[in-house]
């Protein structure tokens, strides 16, 4: 502005002529291109017509054909990916869950009233019993469970067993013309981008959803808080995709494109701003904990028998003050108590002992230790030890047994 009010108008009189000149020679050019555009496409459409290709068509043929990708790969849209025949395989093996537990509140008058609901799967068919995989906080705390099918079929159902730290369940229904069992796959095989869907019921009411998506990351770390004391006490190795899982969907199925269960849905990350992050527990990791369930009610595990915390939780004032520990060990877990006539008793491990590595395996805390047992080793596996005492590093054999606790 300060540029042009420095000038004289009369100054800017010639240039204005030039641009109005101007105007009028371009608007000239650009009619007589128009006409001539239209007669040519009046001309050429009937032959184009003909050969069965419009020209925005032709426009979209040629901006494919001109990609530089190579010839050899293919690009999938997943949302286009048809799991009909895949979701019509395995949708009657899913069922309702439901949660009743009595109203023991102040004022409550003890009667069943429904707590929660989620999903399960039939794995498995035994004549007329059908057994049913969920998730251990589906039921937990129920005075009675309810299964409901498909066909609209209500049945009760007996919990044979839960798992708080890998969050599953299994359920026991009897009846005739039960739905088959779904077909097991192998969630090893799972492949980053490898298209999935769930079968579940969200929200409750919602019942035998279907939503799709893709495996995200088919081996996926998740720390895990079971008893809510803002310490993590595992990690859970699960299946992320992006195929929604909403309440109501936990225990229902993760299917692959051949309508084989590979996962159960578990949990998801609800925080604002975070969109399309699930899990699900892998059908592999699961299975060696459904059939203990099955079997004896529980999962028996090895044990060591000692109560422990991660030297991280530890201040460096008390590392030196009271473990002794040279300033180059960084990690391990600290032994806070000592079980009378445990393994570890046994095998002479004390108060303030630092365990470091278990058969030559790096030790960084409380859930690599616990994970190392539970993953690694089995009752009655003799197991090498190492820990520092004093300042002093350290070596025993130790005998695991089954913790009786459990």
């Amino acid at each position: 502005m300060g540029y042009y009010d420095s000038q004289n108008d009369n100054q800017h009189e010639p240039l204005r002529k030039i641009y109005r000149r101007s105007y009028r020679g371009y608007f000239l050019i650009g009619l007589v291109g128009a006409v001539l555009g239209v007669v040519i496409m009046m001309v050429c459409q009937p032959y184009l017509m003909k050969q069965g290709v419009s020209a925005e068509k032709s426009t979209v043929q040629q901006s494919t054909n001109t990609s530089s990708a190579p010839a050899n790969v293919q690009t999938v849209n997943v949302k286009n990916v048809n799991f009909t025949d895949a979701v019509s395989k395995t949708i009657d093996s899913v069922v309702g869950v439901n949660n009743y537990q009595q109203d023991n509140s102040f004022g409550g008058d003890g009667q069943l009233k429904e707590s929660s609901t989620g999903s399960g799967v039939i794995y498995k068919k035994d004549g007329n019993k059908a057994y049913i995989v969920t998730n251990n906080h589906v039921i937990e705390g129920a005075s009675q469970v309810e299964v409901s099918l498909k066909n609209k079929t209500k049945l009760k159902a007996k919990i044979l067993g839960a798992d708080p730290l890998m969050d599953l369940a299994v359920l026991e229904i009897q009846g005739r013309n039960l739905p088959k069992a779904a077909e097991l796959g192998n969630s090893n095989a799972l492949k980053p981008g490898e298209p999935v869907a769930t079968i579940g019921n969200p929200l409750g009411y919602l019942d035998y959803s279907i939503t799709q998506g893709i495996v995200s990351n088919p081996q996926r770390e998740i720390p895990i808080d079971i008893n809510q004391d803002q310490s993590y006490d595992w990690e859970a190795d699960v299946i992320q995709t992006d195929a929604s899982i909403n309440p109501g969907n936990s225990g229902g199925a993760l299917i692959n494109m051949a309508g084989q269960l590979v996962g159960i849905n578990s949990m998801k990350i609800a925080e604002q701003g975070v969109e399309g992050i699930g899990f699900a527990i892998p059908v592999n990791s699961a299975l060696p904990i459904i059939n203990s369930l099955e079997k004896d009610g529980k999962v028996n595990r090895p044990y060591m028998g000692i109560g422990n915390k991660s030297l991280d939780e530890i201040s460096l004032d008390d590392r030196q003050q009271y473990l002794r520990l040279p300033q180059s060990v960084k990690s391990g877990v600290v032994v806070l108590q000592v079980g009378p006539n445990s393994p570890a008793a046994r095998a002479g491990i004390q108060e303030r002992d630092v365990i470091t590595a278990l058969n030559g395996q790096k030790i960084e805390n409380a859930v690599g230790l616990r994970k190392f047992l539970y993953t690694k080793t089995k009752i009655g596996d003799r197991i090498t030890v190492e820990y520092y005492r004093n300042g002093q590093k350290k070596t025993t054999q130790m005998t695991l047994s089954v913790d009786q606790q459990n």
